[in-house]
């Protein structure tokens, strides 16, 4: 694939960001992407591999050395069909994937990979602006009914691929708007929801119903999941009213840090903070918003999620921003000999953190400090110790401790599941880490201990990549037509 000596020839070549600067000041994309002369020659870089690891590098399998071929070749029409044919929605992935297909990457192994998401990126805007992404519409309708409960890219590409297949699909949304974690979780500077908007048209048009603002079932008491329902459907209902039933809703239950002082103000959810910002970007009115304007932000957690607040902090005027990582800093450069072709841990540096970020590892909080009489029920600090790690665990460092200046504290520590109390509406047996029970085989994958009802996504196999929520939405819904069916067409 791609030209036969390209990767001797040609250099890796990174999308360009907007300068820091001018990107701070708005909420827009700020990605660069690749032109059609520089994707053409990150394809030709591709090898030609005996055994193309990128491949298997990626949960949804895109069939990444046959569109490097056709964008090196200038076939750009027959390279969206092929990326098209195992992934729903790349204008998503090719925005906020983590790329474990470029990790992959045999060339990757003495040299850098080919930039097989830039190529990705640079084919889905092509054929959207070319008007090549058309509805599909099924020829025949089957007679079968499917309710599908969340609206994340597991809910969406399910309902997409059930509708292509003929059955009459609903998604459920206890929110005001399509997109799940890619609406309210994803910043706008990442992912404009334009995006998000043009496909659920698309998918309208193929005969994908959603209701927005419906609840099924109920949310845990206390809960600070983003919630704007304004009708509850109850569980029984759907069983009633449609021949299967998938439950893809995400991950929402964050990881909370019980530590003294949790209770301050000041002291908030990640997805407390993001979603906030992205209504109001889409004009909604939010009571009480969480601001970081001129405020010290201290975000937990060195994940995705921390480095979409840092970003979100800086684009508000905060006046610092200082990130925390309770495991010790990683190499700038992993063993690749040792780890290839699997996903490396090692120092990864977002576009947030280039913006305007202090970064601390190997550090946990022991306390949030109260103000003074005045605000002695908002945060004003908070305490840590550095630990290191010994027997298999983190220790505390003696003599490490330390007193943090904080206006607000931002937890983004990770998702621990969905919320239980959907399943046992549901009655759907949980695994041990609170995730819906079902298996991913092709006989009875994703079907759970009830009857008609299937799970996928992060309500199956806990928080993941928006890559993973994508293929386990499809494989679901080729297990979900075979189940109605008794036989199905659909991809596995």
């Amino acid at each position: 694939m791609g030209k036969v000596t390209g990767f001797l020839e040609f250099d890796r070549l990174e999308q360009e960001y907007e300068p820091v600067a001018r990107r701070v000041r708005h909420y827009k994309e700020f990605v660069i992407g690749l032109s059609a002369d520089q994707a053409k020659i990150q394809g030709a870089r591709c090898m030609d591999c005996g055994t193309p690891f990128c491949n298997h590098g990626c949960p949804v399998h895109n069939l990444i050395p046959d569109f490097n071929d056709l964008v090196w070749r200038g076939d750009w029409r027959q390279a969206i069909e092929v990326l098209h044919s195992t992934n729903n929605f790349p204008e998503f992935t090719g925005r906020i994937c983590p790329a474990p297909c470029e990790a992959a990457c045999t060339l990757n192994i003495n040299d850098d990979p080919v930039g097989i998401k830039s190529i990705e990126h640079a084919i889905i805007d092509r054929a959207w602006s070319q008007g090549w992404v058309k509805p599909q519409p099924a020829a025949a309708r089957t007679g079968k009914s499917v309710a599908v409960v969340g609206s994340g890219p597991a809910g969406l590409a399910a309902a997409q691929q059930l509708a292509r297949a003929g059955h009459a699909v609903t998604v459920f949304e206890k929110n005001s708007r399509i997109g799940g974690l890619l609406r309210y979780g994803i910043p706008d500077f990442k992912l404009e929801k334009s995006h998000i908007d043009r496909r659920i048209e698309q998918m309208r048009a193929e005969g994908v119903v959603f209701r927005t603002g419906v609840l099924v079932g109920a949310l845990p008491a206390g809960s600070k999941v983003t919630n704007d329902a304004v009708e509850t459907v109850a569980p029984a209902q759907l069983m009633a009213e449609f021949d299967a039933v998938l439950l893809a809703g995400g991950a929402e239950l964050s990881r909370d840090l019980p530590v003294p002082g949790r209770e301050l103000d000041g002291v908030h959810f990640a997805m407390e903070f993001l979603p906030q910002q992205n209504k109001v970007l889409a004009g909604d009115t939010v009571e009480g918003r969480i601001s970081a304007a001129g405020k010290h932000v201290i975000v937990i957690g060195g994940g995705d999620t921390g480095s979409d607040c840092v970003g979100t902090s800086n684009r508000h005027g905060a006046a610092s921003v200082t990130q925390f990582e309770l495991l010790p800093m990683p190499p700038e450069q992993e063993d690749k000999p040792l780890v290839w072709p699997y996903w490396p841990i090692r120092l990864r540096t977002s576009s947030s953190h280039e913006e305007g970020c202090a970064r601390e590892f190997a550090i946990a909080t022991q306390a949030f400090v109260a103000g003074s009489r005045k605000d002695k029920g908002r945060v004003a600090g908070l305490k840590t110790v550095q630990v290191q790690p010994q027997g298999g665990r983190l220790v505390e460092v003696p003599g490490t401790e330390k007193e943090w200046k904080a206006d607000l504290v931002l937890l983004a520590m990770g998702f621990t599941a969905p919320a239980a109390t959907v399943l046992e509406a549901f009655g759907v047996e949980r695994d041990g880490r609170g995730n819906a029970r079902a298996g991913t085989g092709l006989r009875d994958g994703y079907r759970t201990n009830v009857p008609k009802v299937f799970a996928a996504g992060d309500m199956r196999r806990g928080q993941s990549l928006v890559v993973w929520a994508i293929r386990e939405g499809r494989q679901a819904a080729r297990a979900i037509d075979e189940a109605l069916m008794g036989a199905t067409t659909l991809p596995a």
